[in-house]
């Protein structure tokens, strides 16, 4: 068989009861993906050719969200929860037309990675019938151990069934399981669910292929690669690693980071080399940082692309749409959402840029706005090339300014402006001499009167 041809079930319809939620285990988010996210991903990277997610009844978030972001994988629903096997088994349809080996995984090890996953395929191309995802356990107290003897692999014992010699034993099951096409069905159907609780569990697998003189053997992960997720406090322990992976394989790209342990990544952060990153930063989904560029502390970027040579922050905050051009400079206490900001525009200070167009070489001033919600609807803002917004200017959208344009400090903006036009939108000042003396005098009369 080639390792090439592959089914892999992924196995998420658990409730996640000890999690406190009505969303579904899976869909809780390591990275700002769902776990399962996580593990489809893993499957893609490592080019397994068909995924098949088994979800649970009324979850059709879960479906919508596997349908959505890998429109190759199909949902199959385990209406009676019955254990691992039989929710393996709930991907009957597609295992009855698959004459491959089988990978069954579990959507709550977010942490898995490709290379692994290519390991047990490599160990079922080789002409293994049943591989054991395996580790090496700290502290292998709960854990099921792997036992084998001098013929290979025999058993999965969980650790209230296991001897006292059995405890000892520190190699561990992931859960993570190949089966080889010629006997995957025929061993899985065989499990039986003479337990305490009924169950139909997938570590029998070892005993039944071991009776039928079947070959056994193991791949080994790392322990934090396969850790599972049934708690708050689990779900926090596995962004902490996937944060430390994420870290780590910014810096090898060539990227400067000042505080590493302090900046928090997304699955999808892409960021260039030569980029140097700031203390107490955040990057959500969909940020690209391109090379050269300077994020200074405290900022928070999402859906957004910083340009070539741009400097953003401190404490800015970019929101989904912003597009940064070469050199662009966006400073302290700004917030562009949903605009594109030219080559070399500045945006320094204290201002909030949404649904606009900011021209090549433009400076907008301090305490500048674009009003571009008028409680119904969204509206654009577009600035020309070459343009200056003084400061305290507030821009009403729809609005065009045309390139080379002067806004007058604390100018309001309602109508289009032409190219190299200056513009004043607001009140004329009033000098009234010795007026101040008499206002104070005034009013000093009327609080002693009060009193």
């Amino acid at each position: 068989m080639s390792d090439k041809d592959v089914l892999a079930i992924v196995l998420a319809a658990g409730l996640g009861t000890r999690m406190r939620s009505k969303l579904p285990k899976v869909m809780h988010a390591i990275g700002h993906l769902p776990m399962v996210g996580h593990v489809l991903k893993a499957l893609g990277e490592a080019e397994v050719p068909k995924v098949s997610v088994v979800t649970g009844p009324d979850m059709e978030g879960l479906t919508e969200f596997v349908s959505s972001r890998w429109p190759h994988a199909r949902c199959h629903i385990q209406t009676d929860r019955l254990g691992t096997a039989h929710a393996a088994l709930a991907a009957h349809e597609a295992l009855s037309t698959h004459d491959g080996g089988v990978l069954i995984l579990f959507g709550d090890t977010p942490l898995i990675t490709a290379d692994t996953v290519q390991s047990v395929r490599t160990k079922l191309g080789q002409g293994a019938d049943v591989v054991v995802l395996g580790f090496e356990a700290a502290n292998p107290h709960g854990y099921g151990r792997i036992l084998s003897d001098a013929n290979g692999v025999y058993a999965i014992r969980e650790e209230k069934d296991a001897t006292d010699e059995e405890r000892m034993v520190t190699f561990c099951n992931s859960g993570i399981m190949g089966l080889s096409g010629a006997h995957a069905m025929q061993i899985l159907e065989a499990i039986g669910n003479d337990n305490a609780k009924g169950e139909y569990y997938l570590t029998d697998a070892v005993e039944i292929a071991r009776s039928k003189g079947l070959t056994i053997t193991t791949a080994v992960a790392v322990e934090d690669e396969v850790q599972g997720i049934n708690t708050r406090a689990q779900l926090a322990a596995c962004e902490t690693v996937f944060q430390q992976r994420k870290r780590r394989a910014v810096l090898e790209t060539g990227v400067t980071m000042l505080a590493p342990e302090t900046i928090y990544f997304a699955h999808d952060t892409v960021i260039e080399p030569d980029v140097v990153l700031e203390q107490n930063l955040v990057f959500g989904p969909g940020v690209r940082v391109k090379a050269g560029s300077v994020i200074r502390a405290f900022s928070h970027l999402e859906g957004a692309t910083v340009g070539e040579g741009s400097t953003v922050g401190p404490y800015a905050r970019l929101r989904p749409g912003a597009s940064l051009s070469e050199g662009a400079h966006i400073g302290n206490f700004v917030e562009i959402k949903n605009a594109t900001i030219g080559v070399g525009a500045k945006i320094n200070h204290l201002s909030y840029i949404g649904d606009a167009s900011v021209g090549s070489r433009t400076n907008v001033g301090a305490g500048t706005i674009t009003c571009n919600y008028d409680g119904f609807g969204k509206h654009r803002t577009e600035i020309g090339a070459g343009s200056f917004v003084g400061s305290n200017s507030t821009l009403v959208a729809p609005l065009k300014l045309g390139s080379g344009v002067y806004v007058a400090a604390g100018s309001t903006v309602t109508e289009a402006v032409p190219t190299d036009a200056l513009v004043i939108g607001r009140g004329r000042q009033v000098v009234k001499d010795q007026r101040a003396k008499d206002l104070r005098a005034r009013f000093k009369a009327a609080k002693d009167q009060r009193r």
